[in-house]
């Protein structure tokens, strides 16, 4: 690898992103007045903005490395992780999501304590925290290969000078700063992504000759089904993926949870998701994926890109280094100053926006289940400050793991190997407990005791899982061995154990309303507290007034004829905002219908509206009925 040496409009692209981003971060720190704030954005954001900043979240800087490295390695058949997000959606959307959000909760293993108890809690705890905390260290490693690619600088000091920039806004800001920079950096990764890919497209001359000089095995959507044993094929990927991965970024990952619970109703959650499912990801999925065909076309066809490409891909031992086909490649093909380094800061940014959200998850599962445990009675600004210190320590810890995952091959080995082997037990225990409603306490637990020891001693042992591989080789030893198929033997032996332990311990009884999948009609009931009203309804759009005669902090009160057009009855739960749509809900909060008032244009509201909503008097409002 030659010395890397940027021009200097280039490192004043970089620099300035980085300060930009924590500007923009540190400044929505305004809107974290609580630990409701600080969590889960005061529960008031739009759908579209929730989306973006969820695919900021998926689309790490390990999927730009990762996936690159992948696509030079094994072709098109590496994106097919991209494909397994669908079959779990039906139940995330109908079961999961509609338990997580009208239950309250605000973690994950709160869920575990109120379906199956205390015990439950703890375990729950210990392995999201495990896994949260492992996914920020293998964000920091994959970082610090990029830049070491880039300015020659040792992984650890680019590991840490990152780490420092994410945790400063993450710190001061909280949930808000992470989705609002997140939308930023969604639309920067994705812009970047499809520079460099309609920029190879043309230095190809067309499509065409680009996917021509592409050998045909790399032009395969799916991978042969078990072969080669070290590297991708279908088994390896779906089973490390689509259940190790897939399902635990959905289902367990805190930090993608809490997004869903900024929305301000399940439906707009839902919109969410669809508009990640059916437009976002797949653009995501050709963004992040793009580089590394382009590098392997390059190096096929030879020439001076060829030349080029293997110059920028080759490792201080004097080989090929496929880990570095994303910055190879897009060296290789931009050639303006100042757009190579805004090529690097939208790969900064896609790490920035996975690392932010996992270190408030953190935050969030260390205050909830474990400070908040011991020392119960202290105020909310206490428990503030107490996220803040955590998610320095987060940082921290994260920076500690990255020798323990430069230790594999490629990184895309690395990212499977510690998912397949953390999150089975926890995913298991999710869909069982939320789909079934015999499933016990004791299931439950022997799930995630039992599991998690099935998956310590597949480490060490990694032949017991040679049943379950599906012929594919074991490949390694500890960790590395099966490490793809170890997956599969996860979330078989869990389940099996989740099952007989059932049958043997059922359920007595019915499990606690809302915390197994039901009538979303009563989900709605337990969360407003009474009926639900589902009648049709239009928006209204008012100016707000103080009245200091409502005394509720969310109370407000209305016009005959906007209660009419809301078709709204006292107690019904509203959404009142700024009518600027594009702000996608900062400037809003949920709100009650005290009152109605004489005719008029204007809402009256109490000053806990105007505090939690960040709203003025006098100030144009929408104002909308949620149920």
């Amino acid at each position: 690898m030659q010395e890397q040496i940027l021009p200097l409009a280039d490192e004043a692209v970089i620099i300035g992103y980085f300060v930009a981003i924590v500007a923009f971060g540190v400044f929505f720190s305004r809107y974290a007045r609580s630990t409701s704030d600080y969590f889960f954005g005061g529960r008031r954001f739009s759908w579209w903005l929730i989306a973006f900043s969820c695919i900021a979240t998926v689309v790490g800087s390990y999927s730009f490395i990762k996936y690159s490295e992948a696509g030079f390695t094994y072709g098109l058949a590496s994106s097919q992780t991209y494909t397994n997000d669908w079959q779990w959606m039906p139940v995330w959307m109908l079961a999961w999501l509609p338990i997580i959000y009208y239950s309250r909760v605000k973690s994950i293993p709160e869920y575990f304590e109120r379906r199956f108890g205390p015990v439950a809690r703890h375990l729950a705890t210990a392995i999201i925290l495990i896994y949260l905390v492992s996914y920020i260290g293998i964000n920091l490693y994959t970082l610090g290969k990029a830049v070491t690619a880039l300015l020659g600088w040792p992984v650890m000091t680019s590991v840490v000078v990152t780490a420092i920039v994410a945790g400063i806004y993450v710190t001061a800001g909280g949930q808000t700063s992470v989705v609002m920079t997140d939308l930023f950096q969604a639309l920067l990764l994705l812009t970047a992504g499809f520079l460099i890919l309609i920029l190879g497209v043309c230095a190809f001359g067309g499509l065409g000759d680009f996917w021509s000089a592409l050998p045909e095995r790399y032009r395969f959507g799916l991978a042969e089904f078990n072969r080669p044993s070290s590297g991708v094929n279908f088994v390896n990927v779906y089973w490390q993926d689509a259940f190790g991965s897939s399902m635990a970024f959905w289902f367990m990952n805190q930090g993608l949870i809490m997004r869903f619970l900024c929305v301000r109703s399940a439906k707009e959650g839902r919109k969410a998701v669809i508009l990640v499912l059916l437009v976002l990801m797949p653009l995501a999925a050709i963004a992040v994926g793009n580089a590394g065909l382009l590098a392997r076309a390059m190096h096929e066809a030879g020439g001076e890109m060829g030349a080029a490409v293997d110059t920028y891909m080759t490792g201080p031992d004097g080989k090929i280094d496929n880990s570095y086909a994303f910055t190879a490649a897009a060296r290789t093909l931009i050639h303006l100053p100042g757009v190579f380094g805004f090529v690097m800061a939208a790969l900064t940014a896609a790490l920035m926006s996975t690392v932010d959200t996992l270190i408030n998850a953190v935050a969030a599962i260390s205050v909830y289940d474990v400070y908040q445990k011991f020392l119960p009675d202290k105020s909310d600004a206490h428990y503030l400050w107490v996220a803040r210190i955590i998610s320095v320590i987060a940082v921290l810890i994260g920076i500690i793991l990255v020798p323990v995952f430069s230790s594999f091959k490629t990184i895309y080995d690395a990212h499977a190997g510690f998912t397949a082997a953390i999150t089975p037990p926890m995913i298991v225990a999710i869909v069982m407990g939320a789909m079934w409603k015999k499933f016990s306490k004791q299931a439950c637990v022997a799930v995630l005791g039992l599991g998690s020891v099935a998956m310590i001693i597949s480490i060490f042992f990694p032949e017991v899982i040679a049943p379950f591989s599906h012929g594919v080789e074991q490949a390694g030893e500890g960790l590395k061995g099966f490490k793809y198929m170890r997956a599969c033997y996860g979330v078989v032996v869990c389940t099996g154990i989740g099952i007989i332990m059932t049958l043997l311990f059922p359920y007595r009884g019915a499990p606690q309303s809302g915390l197994v999948i039901g009538s979303e009609k009563e989900f709605k009931r337990l969360f407003k507290g009474a009926e639900p009203n589902d009648r049709p309804t239009k928006p209204v759009y008012l100016t707000v007034k103080l009245n200091d005669a409502l005394t509720a902090a969310n109370e407000i009160a209305v016009p005959e004829s906007a209660k009419a057009r809301l078709n709204a009855d006292p107690q019904d739960m509203l959404h009142i905002s700024d009518r600027r749509w594009w702000l996608g809900g900062l400037r809003s909060c949920p709100a009650r219908l005290s009152a109605v008032t004489a005719e008029g244009d204007n809402v009256w509201v109490s000053q806990g509206i105007l505090e939690a909503g960040h709203l003025e008097e006098n100030q144009k409002v929408v104002i909308e009925r949620i149920m």
